[in-house]
């Protein structure tokens, strides 16, 4: 069995050495952008109404808006591909989550957002840049 799996790597080296470059590369973008979204993001991002919002997109944010989404269900596939394969599943899997729109997404991030060392962790990261911390309490 492992043999027929030594050989099916030797067979696909190049394959291998892609997913290889592409893990290590999404795990590179994700370190260095996800200071800058979290900092980008508004303080009342979790708690804000979103349907004013939405009722004032333009062609362009709905464009966006599946752009987004279609980048989040690649990053979802990649995620669960790497779950097999050689690369950080799970964390990709989490960004492609992050990325897409579904119902009960906000208090998905709300919940993962109360844990107290990634709340922290997030509020460094903002007090660093001068940016103040998030609020996840409705006022």
């Amino acid at each position: 069995m492992f043999d027929a799996f030594w050989q099916w790597c030797e067979a696909n080296g190049a394959l291998l050495g892609w997913l290889f470059a592409s893990s290590l590369g999404s795990l590179v973008l994700t370190i260095v952008l996800l200071p800058v979204v979290v900092v980008r993001l508004p303080a009342d991002h979790f708690v804000a109404d979103r349907r004013a919002r939405q009722a004032r997109r333009s062609v362009a944010a709905w464009c966006w808006l599946g752009l987004k989404n279609l980048l989040g269900a690649v990053f979802v596939l990649a995620g669960v591909a790497m779950l097999l394969l050689p690369g950080q599943g799970l964390l990709t899997i989490l960004i492609g989550l992050l990325l897409l729109d579904f119902p009960g997404k906000r208090a998905l991030e709300l919940r993962l957002l109360r844990r107290p060392a990634l709340r922290a962790f997030l509020d460094r990261m903002r007090q660093r840049r001068g940016v103040p911390p998030f609020v996840l309490e409705r006022p």
